[in-house]
């Protein structure tokens, strides 16, 4: 029996995709073994959003081919796409397959042993207009099922690589979409996640069928209870996204809308493709027509030329939208992407005092928004044990509306929609009463 370890770094895309490469190796008859045990065959699924990305790939690398020098070393992802070159000069690796073709691992694997030669299989991806059909029908961990819904993106950021490494904007067919949507409800999954790199800009590649259109369909799949987005650009949030997210049962009361910065000069500098105002006004717009939404966000600190007043700006705006939390990033140079070409490169200690200051009015801003839900019954999926206090008989789960919760339970409730009533609001962590499960009780609709 052969036997494959894995290794993933970067997004939840990867994690998918790993997801989704273990699926094949299955039916091809491998067992999984952990990344630091003797394995056949390493497959490491590398990230290159940050230079640091790089670094940690490569050190992965590495580590598998000292773990067992006989074994097959197969590197893929985001890093393997835009530097092959670089990943075949380590001693050790034999196969290389960017972020496309990887259904043919297992037989780039097969022709690497034959040869013993390395294998470079990695293609232009600018030239790429078909979605990569993985599916994955089940989760090793997870009672969150993420389904990833289209690939690439269009936008072209300047400190961004990505596109350079998954390629330009394809959407994967909705009949596969609802698909693997129907045999995740059949494995046992209450919740769908939609994944992807450019997740909102699903459909803008198709004639009549558009993101709402991809919801709507996925609103009618019996047994589904919760469908989230993972994340959606402001300018994607249009009128008939709006109505999915105000009608269906379905649709979490969550949504992610990465904002970057909240100053119009740096977000012209990032060529971000929306001003402060507009941003303001769809998010306002959101939180009018679904009262009780948490809005989540991406921000980075101390982008080439940001200056303090500009800093300000975007502080002051996060305050004023009152986001449920914030995902806060030092700006980080990656060579080869416009901005880090920019002169007025911000200081480091500049950055990370801004990043300290977000990060607390992050903690504020959560606590204030899940203080609103004490007292309140929510739906609960309870994922795993809560690992903090072992031994303590609590659970966590996230609620639609993505607050995390702890509550006494037992392992008979995981991957169930619980009722828990919120006794005690926090900026992390919030803690609450088992209630009752409601796996088959439909949610009373929140139509506005």
């Amino acid at each position: 029996m052969n036997t494959v370890a894995f290794h993933t770094l970067g997004c939840k895309v990867n994690a998918y995709e790993t997801e989704a490469i273990w699926q094949l190796f299955q039916r091809h008859g491998y067992d999984k073994v952990e990344f630091d045990q003797q394995a056949d065959v390493y497959v490491i699924n590398t990230c290159t959003v940050t230079n640091t990305g790089d670094r940690k790939s490569r050190q992965m690398i590495r580590r598998a081919v000292r773990q067992n020098p006989e074994a097959v070393v197969a590197v893929t992802g985001c890093y393997a796409q835009t530097s092959p070159g670089e990943i075949l000069e380590i001693p050790g690796v034999d196969v290389v397959v960017g972020t496309q073709g990887r259904e043919k691992l297992l037989e780039y694997i097969e022709e690497h042993r034959q040869t013993r030669q390395p294998v470079n299989a990695v293609k232009n991806i600018m030239k790429a207009r078909e979605f990569e059909e993985l599916d994955v029908p089940t989760f090793s961990d997870r009672t969150r099922a993420s389904l990833k819904i289209q690939e690439g993106c269009n936008n072209f950021c300047t400190f961004c690589i990505i596109p350079w490494a998954r390629g330009l904007l394809r959407s994967r067919k909705p009949e596969s979409v609802l698909k693997q949507a129907h045999q995740l409800v059949e494995a046992g999954y209450k919740e769908i996640v939609l994944t992807g790199i450019h997740t909102g800009g699903y459909g803008e590649d198709m004639e009549d069928y558009k993101l709402a259109d991809l919801l709507w369909d996925l609103d009618r799949v019996e047994g589904l209870k919760r469908i989230r987005i993972s994340s959606i650009e402001a300018s994607q949030i249009d009128e008939r996204v709006i109505e999915v997210l105000n009608h269906s049962e379905k649709m979490c009361r969550h949504l992610h809308i990465p904002l970057q910065a909240g100053d119009d000069a740096v977000l012209k500098r990032m060529r971000r493709r929306y001003t402060v105002d507009e941003y303001r006004r769809k998010v306002e717009h959101i939180q009018q027509a679904m009262p009780q939404v948490g809005i989540t966000t991406d921000v980075i600190v101390g982008f080439p030329g940001e200056s303090d007043e500009m800093y300000e700006n975007g502080y002051r705006l996060i305050e004023e939208l009152q986001f449920s939390e914030l995902h806060v990033f030092p700006y980080s140079q990656r060579t080869g992407t416009p901005a880090a070409r920019m002169e007025d490169q911000v200081d480091a200690e500049v950055k990370q005092e801004r990043v300290q200051r977000l990060i607390q009015l992050s903690d504020r801003l959560s606590l204030q928004y899940a203080s609103r839900f004490t007292g309140d019954v929510l739906e609960v999926i309870p994922e795993r044990p809560y690992k903090e206090e072992p031994d303590s008989g609590l659970y966590m789960g996230y609620s639609d509306n993505y607050l995390q919760v702890v509550f006494p339970g037992n392992d008979d409730l995981i991957g169930k929609v619980c009722r828990v009533r919120l006794d005690q609001s926090s900026s992390d962590v919030n803690r609450g009463t088992f209630v009752r499960v409601v796996d088959e009780v439909p949610r009373p609709s929140r139509a506005v």
